[in-house]
């Protein structure tokens, strides 16, 4: 057989062991355990002539960014995609739509932050992947509720790069009593840097300006965090 004539093996997701394919997985240890390409798969469920729907789903998040560059995404971006489509772009909106819908839901449904952990279980698994500095804010209302969580800062994120009027600029459109900063170290190392500790100090002091209460800044590197408030980084000794 010559090289022309030789046919090239594109291996399935059917060729992975069943304990790494995204649908056992889910299946044996729940959603939180996978990570976001996984999860995607498993929204888009076919891949396409050349790849498995797990090289498409990486090849897609690599393409926009990130999970939230997927979200801003229009319609016509995501047909675009080599091996999108309409089909798979409908599912893909749609899915995010009811995760932007579970945020904004009925305030008895809305995800309640009683601690670190908590912040880490909502955002750890996406953050933990993502390649550059994102910050971000949970919005919360006097019950400790999820209101929203926008995506301030992309990039270096440090205390010349931050404008303390652009972080509270949603908190104070929102009217939301309190906030937590959330950002995530690409290199996977949670550790507070010394610019997280100033930027924290700065933060929490416009806030209390502002009374808006900054209730903690949670630091995610792979899938370990870091409060600064347990720390007692950047934040008044009680």
């Amino acid at each position: 057989m010559t090289p022309a004539d030789a046919v090239e093996y594109r291996p399935t997701i059917h060729d992975l062991p069943a304990s790494e394919r995204p649908r056992e997985r889910l299946r044996e240890h729940g959603a939180t355990a996978l990570s976001t390409a996984e999860l995607l798969a498993i929204i888009l469920r076919t891949g396409a002539p050349s790849e498995n729907v797990l090289a498409l789903a990486s090849r897609a998040l690599a393409r926009f960014g990130d999970l939230t560059g997927l979200a801003k995404a229009s319609f016509g971006e995501l047909c675009g995609e080599r091996g999108l489509g309409e089909a798979k772009a409908a599912q893909v909106k749609a899915a995010l739509e009811l995760g932007r819908r579970l945020v904004s839901a009925r305030p008895e449904e809305r995800t309640t932050v009683h601690s670190p952990q908590d912040v880490a279980n909502l955002l750890a698994a996406e953050m933990g992947l993502l390649d550059q500095e994102h910050l971000r804010l949970l919005l919360l209302n006097t019950r400790n509720q999820v209101l929203a969580v926008p995506e301030v800062y992309k990039g270096s994120v440090n205390t010349t790069q931050v404008r303390v009027g652009e972080l509270f600029r949603e908190a104070v459109r929102e009217g939301c009593p309190a906030l937590i900063v959330v950002h995530n170290h690409p290199s996977g190392d949670p550790t507070p840097s010394q610019d997280d500790v100033d930027m924290t100090r700065q933060l929490v002091e416009a806030g209390q300006l502002l009374g808006i209460d900054v209730l903690d800044h949670i630091v995610i590197g792979g899938q370990r965090f870091v409060s600064l408030r347990e720390r007692g980084l950047g934040f008044p000794k009680p």
